[in-house]
Parts: C-alpha cells; sequence; structure tokens
C-alpha cells in the first residue's frame, strides 16, 4: 500500500459516461478478457512441479542480483538507481532497502547475511537526524522491518535467533516511533503526514494527509506496545483510525484525504486504492493480530459498504463518499491487493473474479499500469508507469494458498517472465515508465525486496512443498502492508485486551486484574499514557505534549447498547451527509468469514443484524481453515560478499 496522487479527472475521457454505458463495456471486456485468461476446459500449460521448484529458484536469484546491487552500488544510501548503479536518499538516509529486507533475508533461510545485517543497523543505524520523513512510509518500511528482524532475532522458536543479539532493533523501533509520535497531536487524532524527526512538526506542515497514511499504523505501533508494554503506541494509532470513522458518511463510506485539524474531507472520492486502500487491510489485519472486536466490526461495515456502493464485479469504481454516484471508472493498480484481502476475510468468490479482471490487464500489458481506463479500456494517461508494485502477486499467492488452483501458478510465471525481461537492469530492477513502450526508469523502490520477490518465493514454494518460517514456522504470521512478518505469538497477541470490556483481563506489572464494569480506567498500568519503556532516557526526542485523548476508550459492558452503537459510537455529523442512500435492506451477499485463529475471541454482544453474519461466517471458515496468517558501511558489504561467496 503505498499511497499517491490522482490526474486530473479531465484525463478520463471526452466527456461524462453514464453509469450503465460504464457498466456495459466493462461487462463486455470482462467476458472477453476471462475468456482470453481462463478458456473454457482448459488452463494455460500447467506449471509442473518441477518447473515450480526452478521458478522458485529463479526469485531467490532475482532477490539476490538487486540486493546484492544494492549493497554494492547503493548502500548505505536508501535506495538502489539499478540502471546507472548508484545510490540516493529516498525517504531518511538510513539504509531503508537493507532495514526492509531483513525479513526476507530471513525468510530466505540466509542466517548469516541476516545476522550481519542485523548487527549492522543495531550498530550504526540512528534516527536522531534532522530531516522530515512520511509518517506512513517510515512506519511500514523503516519501524515494521526493524520490528519483524526484532521477532526473529530474538526467538529461538524461529531458528533464526543470533546469539549476541540484545534487543538493539527494539530499541531503535522504540526511538523511531517516539519521535512519530508528535505528528498524532492533533484535535482529530488523525495525524499529520510527514514529522521532522528532530523537531517535531514544522509549523508550516500541510494539514491534510490521506486516509491510508493515517489508518495504516495500528499494526507496527500496535506490536510495540505490547513488546514494551507501553501503550501509548497503540492507543494513539486507534484513536486515528477512530478518528477517520467517525468520520464516514452514513453510508459508511470513507474519502482520500481529510484535514487533521478540522475533520473535513478535502476528498470525497471513496474507492479501494490511491490513498484509502491499507486503511481496509488493518481494519481487519489488526483484528486478526490482536482480536480486538472494534476493528473487526469496523471492517465488517466498512467492506458491506464497499462491496455495495464500489464494486462493480469484476471491477471496482470510486464514488463520492455521501452520494455513492460513479467518478472514477478506473482500475488502480494499488486496488489489486483487495483479492487478498477478501481470501482473509474468507470472501473468495468475488476474489476470484476479480482477480482474473485485474490479471488481464497484466497480460494486456506485460505489466499492470497504474491506471486502466475502464471506459476507454486503455492505460490511463499520465499513469502509464509500473513501480515494480507487489500488490497482484500479494493476491496471486493468497488465491493459490486458499484454492491450489494452478492458474495462480501460471500467473506466477507470467509475472516472473515479465519482469525478468522487462524490469531486470545491470544492477537490479528497474521501474517500468510506460508500459506500452517497456521503456525503463532508473528507480528501484526497497518495497521490491521487502514484497514483490518475497510474495513470488512464497507462491512457488508452496507449490514445491513448502520450507519456510511461514508456513512451517511455530507461529501463524500476519503480513503487513510492506510484508513485514508479524507473529500472532501469546506476547502480542493475548494481551490485547487492555480492560476493552467488563470482566477482560488486564496485563499489569505482574499482577493479573480484571475490569469492574466501569467507565473509568481502572487498570491504570495499560492506560497509562507517560511514556515508559527499555530506551535511552538521555536522548531528547521532540517535544509531545501529553494530550493524546483517551475519552472515546469504552471500558465495560453497556447494558442495553447493540453491537453496533457500542463500537459505532462515535460518529461526527457532515452537513453534505444529506443524501438517502439506496436500501441495503437486501445488499449484495458477501459473506465476511475470518480465518480460524485460537488467539482471535468471538464476536461478543452482537446485535441480531450480526447474528446471521456470525453463523455464515462460521459455517464457510472450513474454506480457508488451513491458511496461514498468511561496523562502517564499506566494511560491512565486503562482509556480505564473504558471506555470499562461501554460501
Amino acid at each position: 500500500a503505498v499511497s499517491g496522487s490522482q490526474p486530473a479527472r479531465s484525463e478520463i475521457g471526452e466527456g461524462p459516461i453514464s453509469q450503465r454505458e460504464m457498466g456495459a463495456k466493462v461487462a463486455i471486456y470482462f467476458l472477453i478478457a476471462f475468456a482470453a485468461v481462463c478458456p473454457l476446459g482448459a488452463l494455460a500449460d500447467g506449471v509442473s512441479p518441477s518447473e515450480a521448484k526452478q521458478l522458485r529458484d529463479e526469485v531467490r536469484e532475482m532477490f539476490y542480483h538487486a540486493f546484492d546491487g544494492y549493497m554494492h552500488h547503493a548502500f548505505p544510501l536508501d535506495e538502489l538507481r539499478p540502471l546507472s548503479c548508484k545510490g540516493e536518499d529516498t525517504l531518511g538516509g538510513y539504509a531503508l532497502t537493507l532495514i526492509d529486507s531483513l525479513d526476507t533475508l530471513a525468510l530466505l533461510g540466509d542466517r548469516e547475511r541476516f545476522s550481519a545485517a542485523v548487527e549492522w543497523v543495531g550498530k550504526n543505524v540512528r534516527f536522531d537526524i534532522d530531516k522530515t520523513v512520511s509518517v506512513f512510509e517510515t512506519t511500514i518500511r523503516v519501524l515494521g522491518g526493524l520490528l519483524s528482524a526484532h521477532l526473529m532475532a530474538s526467538d529461538y522458536a524461529t531458528g533464526l535467533k543470533i546469539q549476541s543479539y540484545d534487543d538493539q532493533l527494539l530499541h531503535l523501533a522504540v526511538d523511531l516511533a517516539t519521535r512519530l509520535l508528535p505528528a498524532f497531536d492533533t484535535p482529530t487524532g488523525i495525524p499529520f503526514g510527514s514529522v521532522n524527526l528532530v523537531r517535531g512538526v514544522d509549523e508550516n506542515e500541510s494539514k491534510i494527509t490521506s486516509t491510508a497514511g493515517g489508518g495504516t499504523l495500528t499494526l507496527e505501533f500496535g506490536v510495540l506496545s505490547h513488546l514494551t508494554n507501553n501503550p501509548i503506541f497503540e492507543q494513539v494509532t486507534k484513536n486515528a483510525v477512530r478518528g477517520i470513522w467517525a468520520r464516514r458518511s452514513k453510508i459508511n463510506l470513507v474519502g482520500a484525504h481529510i484535514n487533521v485539524f478540522t475533520g473535513e474531507w478535502t476528498q470525497k472520492d471513496a474507492g479501494i486504492g490511491t490513498s484509502i486502500d491499507s486503511f481496509y487491510e488493518y481494519l481487519l489485519k489488526a483484528y486478526l493480530l490482536f482480536g480486538d472486536e472494534e476493528y473487526l466490526f469496523m471492517f465488517q461495515e466498512a467492506y458491506k459498504a464497499a462491496m455495495h456502493y464500489l464494486h462493480h464485479d469484476p471491477w471496482y469504481v470510486e464514488v463520492n463518499m455521501n452520494s455513492a454516484a460513479t467518478v472514477w471508472p478506473l482500475f488502480n493498480s494499488l486496488q489489486a491487493f483487495w483479492p487478498g484481502l477478501q481470501v482473509l476475510a474468507g470472501d473468495i468468490d468475488p476474489a476470484v473474479r476479480t482477480h482474473a479482471a485485474f490479471f488481464s490487464v497484466w497480460k494486456k500489458y506485460g505489466f499492470t499500469p497504474e491506471g486502466f481506463n475502464l471506459a476507454t479500456l486503455n492505460a490511463q494517461s499520465g499513469q502509464k508507469s509500473y513501480p515494480l508494485r507487489p500488490e497482484l502477486m500479494e493476491s496471486t499467492y493468497w488465491l493459490f494458498k486458499a484454492t491450489r488452483d494452478p492458474r495462480y501458478l501460471d500467473a506466477g510465471r507470467d509475472f516472473v517472465t515479465s519482469i525478468q525481461y522487462g524490469a531486470r537492469c545491470p544492477c537490479g530492477y528497474c521501474h517500468i515508465a510506460d508500459v506500452e513502450s517497456h521503456k525503463q526508469d532508473d528507480h528501484m523502490e526497497s518495497f521490491f525486496l521487502a514484497e514483490t520477490v518475497k510474495y513470488l518465493w512464497l507462491l512457488f514454494d508452496l507449490a514445491v512443498g513448502p520450507d519456510n518460517i511461514v508456513e512451517n514456522g511455530p507461529y501463524k504470521y500476519i503480513f503487513s502492508t510492506e510484508g513485514h512478518l508479524l507473529p500472532a505469538t501469546p506476547e502480542i497477541s493475548l494481551v490485547s485486551e487492555h480492560c476493552s470490556y467488563f470482566g477482560a483481563f488486564c496485563k499489569g506489572d505482574g499482577m493479573h486484574k480484571y475490569c469492574a464494569m466501569d467507565t473509568r480506567f481502572d487498570c491504570q498500568e495499560t492506560n497509562d499514557t507517560q511514556f515508559h519503556g527499555d530506551w535511552d532516557p538521555s536522548i531528547e526526542h521532540p517535544k509531545v505534549q501529553n494530550s493524546f485523548s483517551t475519552s472515546g476508550f469504552i471500558k465495560g459492558r453497556c447494558p442495553g447498547l447493540t453491537h453496533g452503537q457500542k463500537f459505532g459510537i462515535l460518529y461526527v455529523e457532515n452537513d453534505e451527509n444529506t443524501y438517502e442512500p439506496k436500501s441495503m435492506d437486501h445488499p449484495q451477499k458477501h459473506s465476511v468469514v475470518i480465518i480460524s485463529n485460537p488467539t482471535a475471541k468471538q464476536i461478543m454482544d452482537a446485535d441480531e443484524d450480526n447474528t446471521s453474519s456470525i453463523q455464515e461466517m462460521n459455517q464457510n471458515s472450513e474454506r480457508v481453515a488451513n491458511l496461514t496468517y498468511s561496523k562502517e558501511a564499506e566494511t560491512f558489504s565486503e562482509e556480505m560478499q564473504q558471506v555470499d561467496d562461501t554460501s
């Protein structure tokens, strides 16, 4: 999930297109595309087990071609320029690509390079630098990378325990997250988009942020709270999600951009792609990892609205968040994560159809453009690039995992072929500047190593007979939106209740406490907003006002309230929300099935409307029961090369 900007709507076509016309064109195109991708009676030449093994090994080589290119030509700068074989600082100047690649090294079983990289990061990376960084990108790439690697390097059960490791990455994670905290000090709780790592939020910082930027922080910050017993990180990100959800429209849609001070929507287009995508993703995944029913309730309501108003089977469009009028008939490449999310939710049938439609665009060009116009059936002007995005590979992996349908291996083979022949550069892999001409661009973002090759490798390893920590390891894993592996360990998943309802277990300092039936904070240990934790107190962090509101936390069970009232009580009226939506008494049927998870709690206090859906969830859960959730620079580079030569 990477936020991006949208072109002017005048680029869509010569004139407005009615919803009926657009729907007819889309339907005709899909029938043609689906027939081309999946002809009746036969699949494409199937990927044999031996070929799957060859493809897995080829993907591994792809990773090392890009990783070694980075280490030899760009490290310790943030990212590689694979055509010119140079490096550039793109985010903060702290070896971004190395940090983002740590858990991929671990996943590939490369203990030597994983250990060497963890040691170097622990000794050399510092965040006390006078740079303004993206809160969203820094969280998902750097904070997530540090936490995932820490959880592997510190645990004997993973088989990747580093004997000399002493929580250095966790200390770095705490330092970094603390430096990001000033961004959350806003009237709405929704964070600024950027923050200076030394000086805090600049007085001229924009007050406009994207929904994805403000609502895709809960996994990383929540894990950090659970590892440090410091609730502030989890609280501020949960309040940010609440701040966005409270300002949804009356038909449960959210816009793309919002003012963090006033709560006013400055971009009212609702969709599942650019600027919104991972907001949906983290609602479900936060429930799966932490077992917090509030996230599940929000996801169920948001998902139902998305499928009702945005879904034009098999495509998704953007609509006005208040009126549901179609405003943007465009396939956005970031939408391609959606079928994978639907697999996690158990709604597999529409996921299969949508993936086939999205893959047809890949087949048309050899890559997916950033935008594909559903009215003209062409790559959108100004959005013809392919920056090595992983979302379609991610969904392909999850659908193969759920169905074992060989068509997804065929798709994976096509991905590898296109990238190898179209994007491979002397020192790594290049962005495709234009999917029609296949012109290359001298950039390689860190997520290529963190996600794109990771999902491809997992896909083929699963086909061969998996031998990796995700499929055969000691824990179930949730993948962050950057593809980082976050394990559902008891330390993370069983202490998340924080007195969230009457009778809930509260984690204290060596004491077992239970919440009383009260709206006050009876378990002060878990709701103390003062900073505490295991880091150097002598480090000067940006000033953080102790003004994070906790008034929205509902403590204790409230008799007489429905499930919806209990978790949907926050709602900010919008004068523009006067549109009477079309009836949802009989919406399109999309069951929401959550993967079996022994650490996830049953939905409680469900109202009558939720009861039937819960029964549906239980009846259909067997379909996905087997899924897992889902030194100096030069010296270090030489050491890594020695490891490479040895291995």
